[in-house]
C-alpha cells in the first residue's frame, strides 16, 4: 500500500503575474508537472475573465483548474467571487479520483468572498477515505477568527475524526492563531511548523517575509516540508508555493 503523499498549496493570483502584467499559467502547469505531486491546494483560481481572455493571446479556452489539471489529475473548483466580468475561487487537483465536494461559503462581507472547498477522495489502496480541504481567509484578524469556527464546526460535523484530512490555502495569518485554534479544536499538526518550529514565510514571492500559507494535517507523520523559492517558481504569483510529503499512519 502507498501511504506517501507530495503535496502543494499555491494562491496562483487568478493566473497572472505580480501587478498582471503577464499571464503565468503556462509556467505554473510546467513547474507542477515537474513537481509531480498528487494533490495540489489552489487559491485565487479564475473560473472565467471575460476581459482577460480577449488580452492574452494564450489565455487557455477551459476554466483554469481544468488548464492546470491537463491529462493526468482530476480536477474540483469552488466558486466564491463573483463579478460581472466573471468568477474565481478555489481548487483541487487531484491524482486520485474526486468524489464528493462541497464549496463552504466563509463570506463574511462583499469585499472578500471567500469560501472552503471540501473534496473526499479514495485511493485505490486506502481502507479510508481522504478529506481534501481548500481555504483561503480573510485579511482582517477579526474576520479570519469568524471563519475559523465556521471551518471548525463544518469538520467537525462532517468529517469523521479519525479519517485522515489534509487541510491547506492561504490563512492571510501572520499571528498564527490559525495553527493555535486548528491543533486544539481539531487535532492537526501544520506540516512546515511541525519540522521547522515555525510557519513558513510565502509572501511576497521575491522576498517572503509574511507566514501567510499553511498545509495542516491528520493522521500522517511529515516527512518533508518546504517552501518553493527557487528561481523557477520567482515571478510567477506573488506567493511562493508550499510543499509537503505526507505518510499516512496505519490507520
Amino acid at each position: 500500500m502507498d501511504k506517501r503523499l507530495r503535496i502543494a498549496s499555491y494562491n496562483i493570483h487568478k493566473g497572472v503575474s505580480t501587478f498582471n502584467r503577464r499571464l503565468i499559467l503556462h509556467e505554473v502547469r510546467r513547474e507542477l508537472l515537474r513537481l509531480n505531486p498528487d494533490l495540489v491546494f489552489l487559491q485565487e483560481v479564475q473560473g472565467e475573465h471575460l476581459r482577460r481572455a480577449l488580452r492574452f493571446d494564450t489565455w487557455p479556452d477551459t476554466p483554469q483548474h481544468e488548464f492546470l489539471a491537463g491529462e493526468h489529475l482530476s480536477s474540483a473548483y469552488g466558486r466564491n467571487a463573483n463579478h460581472r466580468l466573471g468568477h474565481h475561487g478555489n481548487a483541487l487537483l487531484s491524482r486520485f479520483p474526486i468524489g464528493d465536494t462541497h464549496n463552504l461559503d466563509l463570506t463574511l462581507h462583499r469585499f472578500e468572498q471567500r469560501g472552503l472547498l471540501h473534496c473526499v477522495l479514495q485511493p485505490a489502496t486506502w481502507n479510508q477515505p481522504l478529506h481534501a480541504l481548500c481555504v483561503h481567509l480573510n485579511l482582517l484578524a477579526h474576520d479570519r477568527r469568524r471563519q475559523l469556527s465556521m471551518l471548525v464546526q463544518y469538520i467537525q460535523n462532517s468529517i469523521p475524526p479519525l479519517e485522515p484530512l489534509v487541510l491547506a490555502g492561504d490563512f492571510n495569518d501572520w499571528s498564527r492563531e490559525a495553527t493555535f485554534t486548528l491543533k486544539h479544536e481539531l487535532g492537526l499538526a501544520e506540516a512546515f511548523e511541525t519540522l521547522h518550529g515555525t510557519a513558513a514565510k510565502s509572501f511576497p514571492a521575491r522576498m517572503p517575509f509574511l507566514r501567510l500559507d499553511r498545509i495542516y494535517t491528520r493522521g500522517f507523520n511529515i516527512e518533508v516540508a518546504d517552501v518553493l523559492t527557487d528561481a523557477h517558481w520567482i515571478g510567477l504569483s506573488d506567493h511562493v508555493p508550499l510543499f509537503t510529503v505526507l505518510h499516512r499512519r496505519d490507520a
